[in-house]
């Protein structure tokens, strides 16, 4: 079977790696992203480059219309999807909670929870032996923040993460007998571009010292264990979750 993932928020970090890694691991991949095409579209040629097969897909995950367009788009040109993976997630400048405002909580939630919901939904559509499909594997990028709650900094941003492992608990429940596969990773502190957003672009070098593994984690880490529990060699993991936080 023709293998088709679709990567939100592929053209930075850890969904660029992952982007990379699948098309070398023989899927046609969907690369999404919100504003930075030139980026995007970087990791297109990429793929291409290597012999793969990739398209530039735009698209703002927390708006609707632009999660089902983007579906469709990428069903005209890769065909239907067989992987997803939701990766795409915002933060904002570090703020204990006196300085969180209703917009900025919504604004995160919309993206790394209800972006999530279209994406499973969507695929799920295709996916599932009920609606004619041949099944797939989902995975979802929580945070280990998920677990710790960012206590200072993003308060907002593990609860929504927290949110992520919820819908991922029950979703493999719900559409595990349709022949979908749905996990998490969850990764610690990993040296990519978000931590800029957040205000403290060295914030992994500042912390490493802290955790077990004495160092930050890279992009293709995370990238690896996605990858498995898309695969075959995970075919009975579902509902799992795989650490990636240097023991933290």
């Amino acid at each position: 079977m023709k293998k088709v993932a679709l990567v939100t928020g592929a053209s930075r970090g850890i969904g660029k790696a992952t982007a990379l890694l699948l098309a070398e691991q023989g899927y046609d991949v969907g690369v999404n992203y919100r504003q930075d095409h030139i980026a995007a579209n970087k990791v297109v040629e990429a793929i291409i480059a290597q012999g793969g097969k990739a398209v530039a897909l735009q698209a703002d995950i927390a708006d609707e219309e632009q999660v089902v367009a983007m579906f469709a788009r990428l069903m005209a040109e890769l065909g239907p999807i067989t992987a997803l993976v939701n990766n795409a997630g915002i933060l904002f400048q570090q703020s204990t909670i006196e300085n969180l405002t209703a917009a900025r909580i919504n604004n995160v939630l919309s993206t790394n929870v209800t972006g999530y919901f279209l994406c499973c939904r969507e695929a799920v559509k295709i996916m599932s032996a009920r609606h004619g499909g041949n099944g797939g594997a989902i995975v979802n990028v929580s945070s280990a923040a998920a677990r710790l709650g960012s206590p200072g900094e993003y308060v907002d941003y593990a609860a929504s993460k927290g949110a992520v492992d919820t819908l991922t608990t029950g979703l493999s429940l719900e559409v595990a007998a349709q022949g979908i596969r749905v996990n998490g990773v969850r990764p610690g502190f990993i040296y990519t571009e978000m931590h800029a957003s957040g205000g403290e672009a060295g914030r992994v070098d500042r912390v490493k010292s802290l955790l077990p593994m004495q160092r930050g984690g890279e992009p293709i880490e995370v990238a690896q264990a996605i990858s498995w529990l898309l695969s075959d060699a995970a075919s009975y993991v579902t509902g799992s979750f795989i650490e990636l936080a240097g023991g933290k």
